[in-house]
């Protein structure tokens, strides 16, 4: 959905209250650990730390969306639970206008030494796919590495037709996110 100013509180409430319900725009669910004709995968990792301390931080801190706090992007709920079946809605400021776009959560994956989860698109979002969060502690070296693995296609007529500035975006959300999780280290999130 498209909108000339900031949504307010009201009417952010009222597009998740009508997006829970709505099927995902995609099918299967894991889209995004196989791809599929016609989608653009996109991957971006990045060394965000060293260690189980900085390795619990980063969980704590995809666990409140931390990832998100990037200035240009609201979610909404703030501090949704990451369990299977949540829908947020991302708030997105770009040239003048706002839109919002549901998804919802529908896989979470907790071991020992990685956390992760991944949420679809819903029939309201201007794009296609699945995103994957993950963070992970390599063992043997203690790198902790923040990934964002995309699998998506524009499904709006206006992401369509806008697509090279779409993927711009695209590619700036996974670069302030990474950016973001790196300010989580320095900051340090609660665990």
């Amino acid at each position: 959905m498209f909108v000339l100013r900031r949504p307010s509180r009201e009417r952010i409430q009222d597009f998740l209250q009508a997006s829970d319900q709505l099927p995902l725009s995609y099918t299967p669910i894991g889209l995004v650990e196989r791809g599929a004709p016609g989608f653009v995968v996109d991957h971006h990792s990045v060394v965000i730390g060293h260690g189980r301390a900085a390795f619990d931080r980063a969980r704590a801190a995809l666990l409140v969306w931390r990832h998100f706090e990037l200035g240009w992007l609201d979610l909404w709920p703030q501090r949704a639970p990451i369990v299977e079946g949540t829908v947020v809605a991302s708030c997105i400021r770009h040239l003048g206008f706002w839109s919002m776009n549901a998804c919802r959560v529908v896989h979470v994956r907790d071991i020992e030494n990685e956390f992760a989860f991944a949420y679809g698109t819903l029939t309201n979002h201007a794009e296609c796919g699945e995103e994957l969060f993950n963070v992970s502690l390599d063992p043997g070296s203690g790198a902790v590495t923040y990934l964002i693995r995309a699998v998506s296609q524009p499904r709006a007529p206006l992401a369509r037709l806008g697509y090279p500035y779409t993927r711009l975006l695209q590619a700036r959300f996974r670069c302030d996110s990474s950016a973001a999780m790196m300010r989580a280290q320095d900051v340090g999130v609660p665990v």
